[in-house]
């Protein structure tokens, strides 16, 4: 029995890295109704951009955060005023064309500059520490802190959303932008900023991914289907749905893997397609009055 009872804990808190790679992805489809295939590929880009600064200063993981963050920031407040906004409109096609030749080209000068070996970010000791709930069960201390992270992030956007005049544009533009535009809100500026937020989120999504397991150039489409999942099974622009969604896929791969490690991958597909059939808009659907 305890063994099951850790295969479920184990999954609410790898359900906390994958909230973290949903949220952003989240946030670009609730305010752009973008669908970005590019997601996933900028989580990896993330861990590879804390590799450079790791190697490059000698300073940790975390703490190359202080550079990461502000490099994908702006990064994203470009790509989306000079490469995204033009295709946005009625018809959803041409963005994501558009994201799909970006995943491509991000995974392609990825290998051409760090090659198709894994990598990783190490903290040390750090990775194995753990703390004792009873003789037979413990939790690590760092998918802890991750999952502690993904809760704390989502509250200050939510509170980011509800109760700041950022929050306000974002939610007008997303409702309506022409509206939001004759009401002076520049809703390509806004477009840019909900950019420049999701890949904060994606920079220390990149660097928990870089620090919790190998990464290479080709991961990124596993990433962008697992985050998918988690914001599709929480609800389409539902934060708490999200990690609900990404709770629910970590657990399913870890039952699963407990079934068979074979089966650990199925398992949390399986557990997609399951909400799907019980709620076909997700847990947690996004309303007008949200």
């Amino acid at each position: 029995m305890i063994e099951w009872v850790n295969s479920i804990l184990q999954g609410v808190l790898t359900g906390g890295l994958y909230a973290l790679f949903a949220t952003g992805l989240a946030i670009i489809f609730g305010v752009m109704r973008l669908v970005n295939i590019t997601h996933g590929d900028f989580i990896v880009l993330a861990a590879f951009v804390a590799l450079v600064v790791v190697e490059g200063t000698g300073v940790g993981p975390f703490v190359s955060l202080i550079a990461v963050i502000p490099i994908m920031a702006v990064f994203g407040y470009v790509l989306q005023r000079g490469v995204l906004n033009p295709t946005l409109g009625p018809d959803l096609l041409p963005p994501l064309l558009v994201t799909f030749g970006l995943s491509i080209v991000v995974q392609n000068l990825l290998l051409e500059v760090f090659s198709a070996d894994s990598q990783r970010l190490k903290i040390g000791a750090f990775e194995t520490l753990s703390i004792n709930l009873t003789e037979n069960l413990a939790v690590g201390v760092f998918p802890l802190i991750i999952f502690v992270t993904a809760v704390v992030l989502i509250f200050a956007i939510q509170l980011v959303f509800n109760r700041t005049s950022l929050g306000r544009a974002f939610r007008a533009t997303s409702d309506d932008p022409v509206t939001a535009q004759l009401m002076g809100i520049d809703h390509s500026h806004v477009y840019g900023l909900a950019m420049a937020l999701a890949l904060v989120l994606v920079a220390i999504a990149g660097v928990f991914l870089g620090v919790r397991t190998n990464f290479d150039p080709s991961v990124g489409p596993s990433r962008l289907l697992f985050a998918f999942e988690a914001v599709i099974m929480g609800g389409l622009g539902s934060l708490w749905g999200t990690l609900a969604g990404g709770i629910i896929l970590g657990v399913a791969q870890n039952i699963g893997a407990k079934i068979d490690p074979g089966f650990q991958i199925l398992a949390g597909h399986i557990a997609f397609l399951v909400v799907l059939a019980i709620r076909p808009n997700g847990l947690f659907p996004r309303t007008r009055d949200d």
